[in-house]
């Protein structure tokens, strides 16, 4: 069951001249990052030690004036508590030749990383050719077929058995009532979250699909399965994800999906797997990075609380900072 919140409806794309996207190289990629490079199997006894604190970012002032925005990424195996690091993301300026558009992606893997790498790998280029082929249709439904199809091909990897949650942006500019705005969208399966910062307060854009929500326990229970200690049929504390295939009658990955025309005062988005939110609620992150304006030391900020204040979990953490000039200035 999709369920999607619209604060107004889908518009047009802001068509950009060919040699302004020359101007700026085409597609500037800042980075899409997981944690190897390779197919790999569930098993992660032969897994190496990966590195902690990988927090670096390409960092180009003509990139980010061109989008519209800057980013910020930290993450943290959290070796305290973890063996391996099971989390993927991926980001991208300027996403699709167009500029102002962006993608920003979270997935936190678990009984395997594989989920979550082919996602990272994988899930945006789905969107991709989805939104190329059917340019008309709302970026909602759009979002959701992406995570359906990338779902079924999970479903088609032999030997998969690992699952993850996603949280996913994008952002680009669209004509609404005769007027260029900035408009996000999200959408996520699982309790990875997205919060903004408007004007200082915390607005959550996603929705946790955990054991303990009433409607999913009743969604679950019309479909054959059980909930028992906030588990679906005991075993898995979320109910919807990515992967998961012996589970996939009850969990879905089907996603909530949210349309936000962004105003001057949002200054800032977070997404981040549960291992930051299992520790911090949402105004407290939003009171931690509301007057950074650096988007990395936001992102290395909310990662040293939440080890600071004993997360058990993998940790990533994106924060993309908007430039609220960006419109005045196109």
């Amino acid at each position: 069951m999709q369920r999607n919140i619209t604060e107004s409806p889908a518009s047009s794309l802001t068509k950009f001249e060919d040699e302004d996207l020359d101007d700026y190289s085409a597609t500037l990629k800042a980075g899409t990052e997981t944690m190897n490079q390779f197919e790999s199997s569930d098993d992660d006894s032969s897994e190496e030690e990966l590195e902690e604190g990988n927090n670096s970012l390409i960092r180009d002032d003509s990139v980010q004036k061109s989008s519209g925005f800057s980013i910020g990424f930290a993450e943290d195996k959290n070796k305290k508590y973890r063996r391996s690091m099971e989390d993927s993301h991926s980001f991208f300026y300027n996403f699709g030749n167009v500029l102002g558009s962006g993608w920003f992606a979270i997935f936190d893997g678990h009984a395997g990383k594989s989920t979550a790498e082919h996602c990272g790998l994988y899930l945006h280029e789905n969107f991709q050719k989805n939104l190329k082929e059917s340019p008309d249709i709302p970026i909602p439904e759009l979002l959701n077929k992406t995570f359906i199809q990338t779902d079924k091909q999970l479903s088609e990897k032999k030997g998969l058995f690992s699952g993850a949650t996603a949280i996913v942006a994008y952002i680009r500019n669209e004509i609404k009532n005769d007027k260029k705005s900035r408009v996000l969208y999200t959408a996520n399966a699982g309790d990875s979250r997205a919060v903004l910062c408007r004007d200082g307060v915390a607005v959550r854009l996603s929705y946790d699909h955990k054991g303990s929500d009433n409607q999913e326990v009743k969604r679950i229970m019309e479909a054959g399965g059980f909930v028992m200690n906030n588990r679906v049929n005991g075993v898995l504390a979320v109910t919807r994800s990515l992967g998961d295939i012996s589970m996939k009658e009850w969990v879905i990955g089907s996603p909530y999906t949210m349309e936000t025309v962004l105003k001057p005062t949002d200054s800032m988005l977070i997404l981040a797997c549960d291992g930051l939110w299992d520790v911090c609620s949402d105004q407290t992150a939003i009171d931690l990075i509301k007057d950074e304006s650096d988007p990395q030391e936001a992102s290395s900020k909310l990662l040293n609380y939440a080890l600071q204040n004993m997360s058990t979990d993998n940790l990533s953490i994106l924060c993309i900072k908007f430039d609220k000039d960006f419109l005045v200035r196109n």
